[in-house]
């Protein structure tokens, strides 16, 4: 019988194995890869507050460390809201469940005001000791149309143990305009980055 150079000859035992495993080699380093990744994303959101909420408009998406600093005007804090604005959030989908004590996660917002500032929310502005603040108007309907509350457009002392947040790079920011001062106890930490994009 006459065989041509296209003739199959039986691959060994050993053949077989090695065919085998570089079919299945990528996807076995791709499993692990991502296993690997999904690991150390946990371990970073449980160790950081990560900024990627809708209500986190103050600041890039991106990983935030807590630290242990002075609360002063103009610093991005992490911040569990009162309860029953927790309870808004959550029922109009501003933010995600979480630790906090209205079953929220916490948000991260500038400090506007501190004890004793005086804060002015008008309509079409809000000034902080008289400095008006960009991009701080108040809206009335939030982005899918809902009527939005807002506090009282009027001047206010900023009372001992409050603060006032904001998050003035977008307009829509959902802060202190529409749920009022915070308390100061509420402050988590202050939000340093880490990476941002």
């Amino acid at each position: 019988m006459k065989y041509n150079s296209e003739t199959i000859l039986p691959i060994s035992g050993a053949d077989a194995i090695s065919l085998s495993w570089k079919r299945f080699r990528a996807p076995f380093f791709a499993g692990i890869s991502t296993l690997l990744m999904a690991a150390g994303m946990t371990f970073l959101m449980r160790h950081f507050q990560v900024g990627l909420n809708p209500s986190d408009s103050s600041c890039a998406d991106g990983f935030y460390r807590l630290i242990d600093a002075p609360i002063r005007r103009g610093e991005l804090v992490a911040v569990c809201l009162p309860v029953n604005a927790e309870q808004e959030g959550l029922t109009r989908g501003y933010l995600g469940n979480g630790d906090c004590p209205g079953g929220a996660e916490p948000v991260l917002k500038v400090i506007g005001g501190l004890s004793g500032d005086e804060v002015d929310v008008e309509s079409g502005w809000i000034a902080v000791n008289g400095k008006r603040l960009d991009n701080s108007a108040t809206v009335t309907r939030d982005s899918i149309g809902r009527l939005l509350t807002h506090v009282v457009w009027a001047k206010r002392r900023v009372a001992p143990e409050e603060v006032w947040l904001f998050g003035l790079n977008n307009r829509r920011s959902w802060d202190s305009r529409y749920f009022g001062p915070i308390p100061l106890r509420a402050i988590r930490g202050v939000a340093e980055p880490l990476l941002t994009w």
